[in-house]
């Protein structure tokens, strides 16, 4: 087995892949092996884990320190971090901490690996977002156990945020449909009319003409923004807290009503969660510019152990919850949030506001 040693901190690369039989090698192309990061400043510790992994067919690379592993980390995202809790300078709780405030490495699962044994210890890695521990000395079928059921876990994760962006892109083109359907075939009714009137009385149909611009300078621009929200991910790299202030932003400049938002995440939230977080405060938001005329708004999103929590409130002009809808984008907001296992309610009365609720378990999310 070759090893090439770390020259530039970000990790050094074992080709872990099993020399294909014959056989294999008629066959088609396997995809890449799982790539494991292992952090540890003990260079037995690394190598007994590295040959562990390699013999299980893993693809590893190994650091020796957290300002190490950050860089590699950044350089080329692993599938999966094993790491150490007692380093000098910086601790494996530090190290995870970065991982778990950074967007683009968030939802890498860290396994711990420690003889710290205390239930402390464990807790406080939990806490800071660990997905798993591993207490020294390794046991080489624990080990091998609790990566495969950690990459088990991401690679079922991946799977349901690619099905959440294909469904996104299906709902939006429903939408598309929809609100494009409606306004055009206003638009057609007021330009009619004002072609039925342009000859005798010129004067009456220049208001049709008027609002059939209108109209059409409207379908546009939903238009616009539904293609802009076809991106496979709406946060555009950023945070979810981040990503919703600009929405915040965009709504105190159109309508001139501050929300109160209230954002308190005390676990790191999967891909697929915040997107849908995301959308369902956006689409909410745009309601409420469009039709409430509201003068308050409020939007609360909170984790506990249950699972994350989101309500967003307007005092508003309401709706009968039982009138056609079908330009809200509130079938959107159920289909987002009954594919990732959680609910939703409205709550909505003439002149009395409306009332979002959503909630998602979050269990296997770390």
């Amino acid at each position: 087995m070759k090893v090439n040693f770390d020259l530039e901190g970000t990790g050094i690369r074992k080709n872990c892949s099993p020399v294909p039989c014959a056989i294999d090698s008629m066959n088609a192309p396997q995809p890449p092996s799982p790539d494991i990061l292992i952090v540890d400043d003990t260079i037995e510790n690394l190598h007994l884990l590295s040959e562990m992994l390699a013999q299980q067919g893993y693809e590893v690379r190994i650091v020796k320190s957290g300002a190490m592993a950050l860089r590699g980390v950044q350089a080329q995202p692993p599938d999966l971090i094993l790491l150490d809790i007692m380093m000098p300078q910086m601790d494996g709780y530090e190290v995870c901490q970065h991982l778990k405030a950074n967007p683009q490495t968030q939802n890498i699962p860290v396994i711990f690996i420690s003889a710290l044994n205390e239930v402390f210890d464990k807790v406080k890695a939990f806490a800071v977002g660990g997905a798993d521990y591993i207490t020294k000395p390794f046991q080489i079928e624990e080990v091998c156990a609790r990566v495969a059921h950690q990459l088990t876990i991401r690679r079922l994760q991946m799977q349901i945020e690619d099905l959440a962006i294909e469904q996104e892109r299906n709902r939006i083109a429903r939408d598309i449909h929809d609100s494009l359907g409606h306004s055009l075939v206003a638009l057609n009714l007021h330009m009619e009319t004002a072609l039925a009137m342009w000859n005798e009385h010129p004067d009456r149909a220049y208001p049709f003409l008027v609002k059939a611009k209108q109209l059409g300078s409207e379908a546009l621009q939903a238009v616009r923004q539904s293609v802009s929200a076809m991106r496979d991910d709406p946060l555009q790299g950023k945070g979810l807290e981040e990503a919703i202030a600009h929405l915040i932003q965009a709504f105190h400049q159109t309508t001139s009503v501050q929300p109160n938002c209230q954002i308190h995440l005390d676990r790191s939230v999967s891909h697929a969660i915040n997107m849908a977080l995301y959308r369902i405060v956006q689409e909410g938001l745009t309601n409420i510019c469009k039709y409430a005329a509201a003068t308050a708004v409020q939007l609360q999103i909170e984790s506990n152990p249950a699972g994350i929590f989101l309500k967003l409130q307007d005092n508003g002009k309401g709706f009968q919850m039982g009138e056609s809808r079908s330009g809200f984008g509130l079938q959107g907001m159920q289909e987002r949030v009954a594919a990732l296992g959680g609910s939703l309610e409205i709550v909505s009365e003439l002149d009395r506001g409306c009332c979002i609720n959503a909630y998602f378990p979050v269990m296997g999310n770390r």
